[in-house]
């Protein structure tokens, strides 16, 4: 329970270099994003936590508006099906994207709740797999307890960085959920995992 709480608190706390410099910044530039985006979110949850006790769905709200704009969902949930992304039709897809993001916001935003002041600290970044590509490092320490590593696999998008993935301790959140989904979806085909994430959505809202 302890390791789960960290993995979607770590969640949200949110590039080959060139003699260039040039995407040597880039990867500041990344970096900086999770900073600005880990430490707006914590100071609101701080400013905000009377008020978030007294009503726990406002946490939703602060997620969306801070955290939400700088995940790609889309790619998110598309590593997540693997395989069996092509075999959905364009309203299947938008169903999955739609149903996925809502699972990740409900379980980060219930942790987010337990949060306690661990601290975060920034390592140097990673080069990614593309020139467009970075991996952003991280540990997240709580008191007494070993640092967790926590990577946020990142891509350069027209409106900015974007997260693709997360990785904590070595293990993908894509990859993980897409061991889940791919069994899901052999035994109930695609329809049978948009139900499963529309049921784990109503779930969460009881």
């Amino acid at each position: 329970m302890v390791q789960q709480r960290h993995v979607f608190l770590s969640f949200l706390l949110l590039v080959p270099l060139l003699w260039s410099g040039t995407l040597f910044a880039a990867t500041d530039e990344a970096t900086a994003l999770v900073q600005r985006t880990a430490e707006r979110m914590i100071h609101l949850l701080e400013m905000r936590r009377a008020e978030i006790e007294r009503n726990p769905a406002l946490i939703y709200g602060l997620v969306e508006s801070t955290v939400l704009p700088h995940f790609d969902f889309e790619r998110i949930t598309q590593g997540a099906v693997g395989q069996y992304w092509r075999q959905a039709t364009a309203d299947q897809q938008r169903q999955l994207v739609n149903g996925f993001k809502q699972v990740l916001i409900r379980t980060y935003a219930r942790s987010l709740l337990s949060y306690s002041g661990q601290k975060i600290n920034y390592l140097p970044s990673k080069p990614g797999n593309r020139p467009t590509m970075v991996t952003v490092a991280t540990e997240v320490q709580d008191s007494g307890a070993v640092p967790i590593p926590v990577d946020y696999r990142m891509h350069k998008a027209d409106s900015g960085w974007k997260v693709f993935d997360v990785v904590i301790n070595n293990a993908s959140l894509v990859g993980n959920y897409r061991t889940s989904f791919a069994t899901t979806i052999r035994q109930s085909g695609i329809d049978g995992l948009i139900a499963q994430l529309t049921d784990m959505n109503r779930r969460g809202q009881e």
